[in-house]
């Protein structure tokens, strides 16, 4: 799974990345490498047909009866898993977890069949019980100290910033 930034550049200089981690949301997507990985499912099931096919000319294989068979079933069982994987789909829905640092809370968008989002899940910093800010991860827990949601960090900018919006207003662990 991949963490995308969609924050602007910032200016370089501590008070201005502190300044813009406080007014700019910070909004993680949460995606697989999707278009890369059709791509190659749809070259190996291209390879898969070809290969299904390939096996009836192979010369001088056509003359035992019990390879005719394994040959059968071995092609039809590369036939209909090239063709599964010819017809493979991206994901159907895609999470995003943006952290608003004027409202400051916590919102879960999933997008629906036609691309808009949709709120999931609406927390604010002051409902959340605490924090834990790992080098690939954050990880927020519910006031009774059960872990609500971990999503992974991409960088220590996304971690500093994180940090910037929740100090004062959640309990950060170390």
């Amino acid at each position: 799974m991949a963490v995308t930034d969609q924050s602007p550049p910032m200016a370089s200089g501590a008070a201005a990345f502190g300044a813009a981690a406080r007014a700019m949301p910070l909004s993680l997507r949460l995606e697989a490498n999707w278009k890369l990985r059709l791509i190659l499912l749809r070259l190996l099931g291209a390879a898969m047909i070809l290969g299904s096919t390939g096996l009836w000319l192979v010369p001088g294989a056509g003359a035992d009866p019990e390879m005719n068979l394994i040959r059968m079933g071995v092609s039809v069982a590369f036939l209909l898993a090239g063709l599964v994987l010819m017809t493979a789909q991206g994901p159907g829905r895609r999470s995003e977890a943006c952290f608003d640092p004027v409202r400051r809370e916590l919102r879960l968008l999933q997008r629906d069949g036609q691309g808009r989002p949709a709120t999931v899940l609406r927390r604010s910093y002051e409902s959340l019980g605490a924090v834990r800010l790992t080098a690939a991860s954050v990880q927020m827990y519910e006031t009774d100290g059960t872990l609500l949601i971990e999503l992974p960090l991409q960088s220590a900018a996304m971690r500093s910033q994180l940090r910037d919006q929740f100090s004062g207003a959640v309990r950060i662990l170390t």
